[in-house]
């Protein structure tokens, strides 16, 4: 058994996969779910073709149940089930069509990029250095009259051509017929065969050429074209790996952020260090500085500023002290630090927020969907197109009529084509990421972009997460911390803001909560419980006693609380506006995004919100079907709405918009309708990411034109034989390089 064998079986060690896996979410709620999803890299994969072999491939394994791959990232999600294989028999099955598979949280991973690079670039020098010398031995041929050069040095020349071409086609073409050679084996097609096919066709015409001088095709060599339009390849692969590596320079940056060893403390008080995913909660853990929290926990000991960048947004480092939370993935930077684990593995906020990124790097927009169909019968179509140009040019010159299919080989590769929607996308999410904005779904991106209606929510979107009491109102012979105590008791089972403050309120306190059963909360009215009779805490609406209403006094504040026939107490309580709501909206104006605010609290309320941030379009006391209703009527007169919230009851209009968005800290419904999460606290990313998506759109379709119109124009000159081999393969590697470098100006700027 090799070592290469043996790293994969130990894979099938539970607490090995743990580390690249989590448990399938099936959405069917009976089921008994054993499945989980995997993500790996896929190593020498190069375009859209290899991505759908390695589907196929993994698809065929019993016990896989969906795969997608996605070719601008190498990334792999592999959903299979654990009571029939595991993960060394799919690898297995990736190994077996000739790729290669590394877990996507592997340490060696970054290593195996390195190699790949180092390799790619000995092959670019090796082949820019055989270029330079051919090209100094074809230039007396290209220079000299006739009789200037005697046929022994043109022999001569040709022989040393030859011999400095072995070691590009030996060595610096190897990838190019490694991967046609298995495609041609498997009987598939991908982008390396028409290259492979090229460069085969134009060393062994002119290897004939040289040996037999005097044979048909002996009339010319094409060592210096072969030589360059390899140079020109290269360089351009080489160019996309070093552009791939920075586009997913945030996501990788996010997912590998985590230490693979820490210190934990045992029963004597010594620490020892041990791997991350042998860590538990309750278990007592030191961070050095520099070093990543590799859980969510709260500190114990010391203080520290803590980077938490990638998953807040937030730039400035946030000062932590004994009592003070800390969330894996963030960065330890000033003090050493002993913390309490409180949250390990998927249960941890970085957990989550790499899902959201892995999910994200894999979907394919529609417009990357597109262009992967056509890839395949696209290729298909070039291989013909080419032996129909050597058919029709073979009477006239054979060897001519070889090199006019060589160039149609190589200047069609329809690289730009598949890399024009992904990179662009991937490069977008990537910047969004750095700016705490996790992009859950990429179609979203083209959606945002087309968007001319945004809604905001008013509790904890437009104002701040946390609300005060600012007023108390109670019935006679009721206290304030009375009413308080029964309004937490109800309150502590909502996520609801206002429910916050009022628990918050009452911690303050320090009393226990009062005993209240069967409580339950009605989604957009308020909660209901059973103390010694009903207990309804919510909206005026929901809790007016059936034998009198609430008062007129108490009509002002937005909580309150009565039994089945007593009105006991209500609250006033006070939210601050986001400090950047204000320049929000201003930038959504100047975007010609029209805002709306649609909130469950009172009119009042949301029509002082709205005035104090500059919203014309305003509307209070909305349930979550009113505010669907009120959004479905605007989308039914042609309008793209965004919608942007965090609360229980905005799922539904979530689920409706166009595009959705919810903040980090929102309940996990809000979050799973969402689209886009962001993870800070600021607001102005809204409308940055607009920005950002619009501009991205451009991009994309400025990519789209150039590969449609860069193929437009050199297929018509290589099969008529004005384009030569050479420049076949500096337009192929221009024009993808040009999709790459264009799509990476999204990366820049926010």
């Amino acid at each position: 058994m090799n070592s290469d064998t043996s790293m994969v079986e130990l894979l099938d060690d539970r607490q090995e996969w743990l580390r690249f896996s989590q448990q399938h979410k099936s959405k069917q709620a009976n089921s008994s779910n054993d499945c989980w999803d995997s993500h790996v890299v896929i190593q020498g994969m190069h375009c859209a073709a290899c991505a759908f072999t390695v589907e196929e491939a993994l698809m065929s394994v019993p016990g896989v149940q969906s795969v997608e791959v996605n070719a601008a990232t190498h990334r792999a999600k592999v959903v299979w089930s654990e009571a029939q294989v595991k993960p060394s028999a799919w690898i297995a099955a990736i190994n077996k069509v000739g790729y290669g598979a590394l877990p996507a949280a592997d340490s060696s991973l970054r290593q195996a990029r390195h190699e790949e690079g180092r390799r790619a670039l000995w092959r670019w020098l090796v082949a820019g250095f055989c270029m330079m010398q051919v090209m100094m031995y074809a230039y007396p041929a290209y220079v000299a009259q006739e009789g200037d050069i005697t046929p022994d040095m043109v022999f001569l020349l040709r022989w040393a051509s030859w011999v400095l071409s072995l070691p590009v086609v030996l060595f610096s073409c190897g990838p190019f017929f490694s991967n046609a050679w298995r495609d041609i084996r498997a009987r598939r097609v991908s982008m390396d065969l028409p290259v492979a096919l090229g460069m085969a066709i134009t060393f062994l015409l002119s290897t004939v050429a040289t040996f037999e001088p005097e044979g048909m095709f002996g009339a010319e060599v094409y060592f210096d074209s072969l030589t360059m339009f390899v140079f020109f390849l290269l360089t351009g692969r080489w160019l996309e790996l070093r552009a791939r590596d920075r586009t997913a320079g945030a996501l990788e940056a996010l997912m590998n952020r985590l230490p693979d060893s820490v210190e934990r403390q045992l029963p004597s008080g010594e620490f020892e260090r041990v791997a991350v995913r042998r860590v538990m909660v309750g278990d007592v853990i030191r961070v050095s500085p520099s070093e990543s929290f590799p859980t969510d926990g709260v500190i114990l000991q010391g203080q520290t500023l803590a980077d938490e960048a990638l998953l807040t947004g937030e730039s400035r480092p946030q000062a932590r002290g004994v009592g003070d939370t800390v969330v894996a993935g963030s960065h330890n930077l000033s003090g050493i630090v002993t913390v309490r684990v409180v949250q390990v593995g998927e249960g941890t906020q970085f957990s989550q927020i790499v899902s959201l990124m892995e999910n994200a790097s894999l979907q394919k927009p529609r417009l990357a969907q597109l262009a992967d169909r056509i890839a395949k019968p696209f290729l298909i179509g070039v291989l013909v197109l080419a032996a129909l140009s050597a058919v029709y040019w073979w009477p006239a010159n054979p060897s001519h009529a070889l090199m006019v299919a060589v160039a149609v080989l190589v200047v069609t590769c329809p690289c730009a084509l598949s890399l024009a929607t992904p990179a662009a996308m991937l490069a977008a999410a990537g910047n969004l990421a750095r700016h705490g904005v996790m992009v859950r779904n990429l179609q979203a991106l083209e959606s945002l972009a087309e968007i001319d209606t945004l809604i905001f929510d008013k509790t904890g979107t437009l104002t701040q997460d946390g609300q005060r009491i600012s007023q108390v109102m109670t019935a006679d012979g009721v206290t304030p911390e009375a009413a308080l105590n029964l309004a937490a008791a109800l309150a502590k089972h909502s996520l609801h803001p206002l429910s916050r403050a009022l628990v918050k309120a009452q911690e303050v306190t320090g009393q226990s909560l009062a005993a209240v059963l069967d409580v339950h909360e009605i989604i957009g009215f308020g909660l209901e419980g059973r103390s010694d009779g009903l207990l309804r805490l919510g909206s005026a609406k929901f809790c007016a006693p059936k034998t009198k209403g609430i008062p007129s006094k108490a009509s002002i504040c937005q909580v309150h609380l009565c039994t089945e026939n007593e009105w006991l107490a209500s609250w006033q309580l006070t939210e601050d506006i986001r400090a950047d709501a204000v320049q929000t909206v201003q930038a959504l104006s100047q975007l010609n995004v029209n805002v709306w605010l649609l909130s469950g609290d009172r009119p009042e309320s949301a029509q002082q919100v709205a005035q104090e941030v500059g919203i014309t379009q305003a509307f209070g006391a909305c349930t979550p079907q009113d505010k669907l209703s009120r959004m479905q009527a605007a989308q039914s007169q042609g309008a793209r709405v965004a919608m942007v919230g965090d609360g229980l009851n905005d799922g539904p209009v979530l689920a409706g918009a166009h595009v959705s968005m919810a903040f980090g800290n929102a309940v996990p419904l809000a979050q799973s309708k969402s689209d886009l999460v962001l993870m800070g606290g600021s607001l102005l990313v809204v409308a940055q990411s607009i920005k950002l998506a619009r501009h991205t759109l451009r991009v994309v379709k400025q990519n789209l034109v150039w590969a449609a119109a860069y193929n437009a124009l050199c297929v018509p000159l290589a099969v008529v034989g004005w384009l030569p081999a050479w420049l076949a393969g500096l337009g192929m590697a221009l024009s993808s390089l040009w999709v790459v470098l264009n799509s990476l100006r999204l990366t820049k700027g926010f």
